[in-house]
């Protein structure tokens, strides 16, 4: 499925309607958490890895530190961070990394470009889609690329029943 172009004027990148359905799927099954992972690949050979959002057990062993729970943060299990930091040495690498924004809207909060700066820093060079997670459904999904010290987005999905 194709996203609408973005504001970088290239033409936007295209995620399989399947793809698009199993992190929507899972947006709702984790609802009202954020639901997490990446995506191995691009176009037709993309492959959705969902990941273990342990933000609730980190805010529990140090509220200070994570002050943030699932219903508003993510964070990927050390297993899962190590899968998606393996990629890169196999094919498909990691391309996208994904999450929900659970009752409040896709757009690329502080926090997620806060993120997304420690994660180029470290040289992963992905995207980023976010997901909107309502409780009647999916709204929509933004997908975001970085350029320069900002996120733009670049493609819009549609929300539709899972």
């Amino acid at each position: 499925m194709s996203g609408e172009t973005g504001k970088l004027g290239q033409e936007a990148e295209s995620i399989p309607r399947e793809i698009l359905a199993a992190i929507y799927r899972q947006a709702r099954a984790e609802f009202p958490s954020e639901c997490c992972g990446y995506l191995r690949g691009r176009g037709p050979e993309t492959v959705a890895v969902p990941c273990a959002n342990v933000m609730d057990t980190l805010h529990a062993r140090d509220p200070e530190k994570y002050p943030r729970t699932s219903r508003n943060g993510y964070h990927f299990s050390v297993k899962d961070f190590q899968a998606f930091d393996a990629s890169f040495a196999a094919r498909p690498p990691a391309t996208v990394i994904y999450h929900s924004h659970p009752r409040v809207g896709a757009y690329f909060s502080d926090e997620d470009a806060r993120l997304a700066l420690a994660f180029s820093e470290m040289g992963y060079d992905v995207d980023y889609l976010v997901v909107d997670a309502q409780e009647d459904g999916v709204r929509e999904a933004l997908l975001f690329r970085r350029d320069g010290e900002r996120f733009e987005q670049i493609a819009r999905f549609p929300g539709f029943p899972v």
